[in-house]
């Protein structure tokens, strides 16, 4: 994020920018006492409610070359013609496992200017004619599966150790935390690979457009590329450089601004997606976020979809209603948004109507891509 200097004598304006929270606690407790766990449950817990994205700072977990290696084997696809590329495409399986085209991709009804290749969970007795329930399709590079594969399992890993942490952050329960580990521990993941030319200057089209992801946890690993991921913040008076190259787009939210993300070293990017949203009834914050890559260079993200089980049953965790109880007891203007509809009695209703994680992704994948022939 780029900010500029506080404009003197001026209270009303503040700078904002993401938080970096460490896991090293978590992933070496004996190293630590469990006042450093708890200490890092409260700062993802902070980060969640306030922004929605935060940096994790997996420096003690993850060896640089791993990362570097599977943005080479990247590169090296995504250089190969496109009639190799389209060996691999949507339409040879189930519509979602495989590449897809620049343009193939859409975000709110409009054509996305990236291409990518996507990977599922992999499921008993596939299908392809059943949406996502085909086979996952490899791209004939050598290393190229066997990196990726290993990098799903320790993004896997991560995902339980950042749940479990989430889940002291929310003061639940062991035995809770026991009903949410199993909602998780066959986590219907998903992974893309995904490569963003550069827009040209007088192109108004996003590299990505603005979206909430729609399941669990996303850890992104993307290269060095600055001022193309932006995420939306709702904080009025924050003050941001705005010479970026932002095309003209509707006002999301008075108050709001858009900020870069851009990498921070031995960190990944991490954001919840409305399954936390659920889960928290609100509490948390799935937040919007887009790519407009106006620079010279060919840009490769790769996030990671930590997601719950596919028949998983999400609906607001009795631990969050007491937290936002709570909250409402103690200071009932604090986070106002979020407590705006909490009874005389205190008592917070449930926002959230129960939803079975594989039906509400299923309705969501099937909007996600145009029809090609």
């Amino acid at each position: 994020m780029w900010t500029v200097p506080r404009p003197p004598n001026d209270d009303s304006y503040r700078l904002s920018s993401l938080p970096i929270v460490s896991l090293d606690p978590y992933i070496h407790p004996e190293g630590h006492n469990g006042k450093g766990r708890l200490s890092t449950a409260a700062a993802l817990h902070a980060a969640c409610v306030e922004y929605g994205f935060f940096y994790l700072d997996v420096s003690t977990f993850i060896h640089p070359d791993e990362p570097n290696e599977l943005m080479r084997l990247a590169r090296d696809f995504f250089a190969l013609p496109q009639e190799e590329k389209d060996n691999i495409g949507l339409a040879k399986e189930d519509g979602a496992r495989g590449y897809q085209r620049i343009g193939e991709n859409v975000t709110n009804g409009k054509a996305d200017n990236h291409e990518a290749i996507d990977f599922y969970r992999p499921v008993g007795n596939p299908d392809k004619s059943r949406p996502l329930w085909g086979n996952n399709q490899w791209p004939d590079i050598p290393g190229f599966r066997e990196k990726y594969e290993k990098w799903v399992e320790k993004m896997k890993e991560l995902g339980l150790i950042v749940m479990e942490a989430m889940a002291t952050g929310l003061g639940m329960s062991p035995e809770e935390w026991k009903d949410l580990k199993s909602k998780v521990d066959d986590s219907f993941w998903v992974l893309r690979v995904i490569g963003y030319p550069p827009l040209q200057s007088d192109d108004d089209s996003l590299s990505c457009g603005s979206h909430k992801d729609y399941g669990c946890l996303t850890f992104l690993y993307q290269d060095d590329t600055k001022d193309a991921l932006q995420v939306y913040l709702s904080r009025p008076g924050t003050v941001v450089r705005t010479n970026i190259g932002l095309p003209a787009e509707e006002i999301v939210e008075e108050g709001g601004v858009w900020i870069s993300a851009d990498p921070v070293p031995g960190c990944l990017l991490v954001n919840v997606g409305e399954m936390w949203e659920r889960w928290t009834n609100g509490l948390y914050t799935s937040t919007l976020h887009r790519v407009i890559h106006r620079g010279s260079n060919y840009r490769v993200s790769i996030p990671f979809f930590f997601e719950p089980n596919f028949d998983a049953r999400v609906e607001p965790l009795p631990a969050a209603i007491r937290m936002q109880e709570g909250i409402a007891c103690s200071n009932p203007y604090l986070h106002g948004a979020k407590h705006r509809d909490v009874g005389a009695d205190g008592m917070v209703p449930v926002r959230y109507e129960p939803v079975v994680y594989g039906q509400f992704l299923l309705a969501k994948v099937q909007n996600n891509f145009a029809k090609y022939e």
